[in-house]
């Protein structure tokens, strides 16, 4: 058992695949000599060769149209878009074409590629280089939406997605870069839209992802420790495909939910889970379900503005007692 950081997690689930199938390439700004903008991908030009590990123009759409056409013609590209807010320039193909491309020809053409970018908020990068995207991607049909929140989960879920068949939007949280995790020796390959409980409770399901989740497990134990609410954590990890069968059964047993969001509050993914709720669960719950999210506004670039908009831990831990304790 090896501790990582959550970057050099990345970096070994890119080595991971590229060593098991020569078929799999990387490309993207400043991912070769300089190892990656983040430091996320450090050695693997020297691993792999300029010939798989390539820097590219700065050009969103070139970078995925050359993902796109290496994709259909037997290749298995992971490509880097360095800010998740770069979606804006590349959305056509994000959008239209390489999810549709199966579908529009009957099976005959693949698209099995990967798409890191770097996702969120807490580096004060302003409202341009900050956003949590996830909910742009999670509703175009064709893609599937994963954002690990430990190192662990980097290494597994990117090798379940780069030999996922079809493309998937891979979230890595910039703020989680830092973090430090056990990350077992050998081979790791997770299960796309699986869930995952992190702390086990009986008084209500905290639903969260990405940075959100270690906020949300922290709120959790200062719950126990001060107020005796015993809360279940669930680090969602997958939006699509989406892991309703674990959220589900939480909320059964608990009977009260809360989604913890970093994207803004209109349209966010919590809202989606809290209809599949709705829907199939209703009257499993005691109270209505409470969405704990970043306002519908630009983010500040100023550190205690920041602060302020995204949720934190005493904000999670005041909701949910309030909520609870009426």
């Amino acid at each position: 058992m090896a501790e990582l950081t959550y970057r050099d997690a990345v970096a070994r689930g890119i080595a991971q695949e590229m060593a098991r199938d020569p078929d799999v390439i990387f490309f993207g700004e400043d991912i070769a000599k300089a190892g990656g903008v983040f430091k996320t991908t450090v050695g693997l030009l020297d691993q792999f060769g300029p010939k798989r590990v390539r820097d590219t123009p700065i050009s969103e759409q070139a970078i995925l149209g050359a993902a796109m056409g290496a994709a259909m013609t037997g290749l298995k590209p992971i490509a880097e878009i360095m800010f998740s807010d770069f979606f804006a320039v590349c959305f056509d193909y994000i959008a239209n074409e390489f999810p549709k491309s199966r579908y529009m020809s009957d099976g005959q053409l693949k698209c099995p590629l990967v798409v890191r970018t770097a996702n969120g908020a807490g580096s004060r990068f302003g409202a341009q280089h900050s956003q949590s995207v996830e909910n742009w991607a999670m509703m175009i049909p064709g893609l599937k939406v994963v954002a690990p929140s430990s190192p662990r989960d980097v290494v597994g879920l990117l090798a379940a997605a780069v030999r996922d068949p079809d493309p998937v939007i891979f979230f890595e949280h910039k703020s989680l870069y830092a973090i430090k995790g056990e990350v077992p020796e050998g081979e790791i390959v997770d299960t796309l839209g699986t869930a995952k409980i992190i702390r086990r409770g009986k008084d209500a399901t905290i639903l969260a992802l990405a940075l959100m989740v270690p906020r949300a497990l922290e709120a959790a134990e200062r719950l126990k420790a001060e107020h005796g609410i015993d809360c279940e954590v669930v680090d969602v990890r997958s939006l699509v495909p989406l892991d309703t069968h674990t959220i589900l059964g939480s909320v059964a047993r608990t009977h009260r939910v809360f989604t913890v969001e970093e994207n803004p509050r209109l349209c966010g993914w919590g809202a989606e889970i809290v209809s599949i709720i709705a829907d199939e669960a209703f009257y499993e719950l005691d109270g209505p379900p409470v969405r704990i999210t970043t306002p519908h506004i630009p983010l500040p670039a100023a550190d205690v503005m920041e602060d302020v908009v995204l949720p934190t831990v005493d904000r999670i831990a005041d909701t949910v007692r309030r909520s609870l304790q009426g």
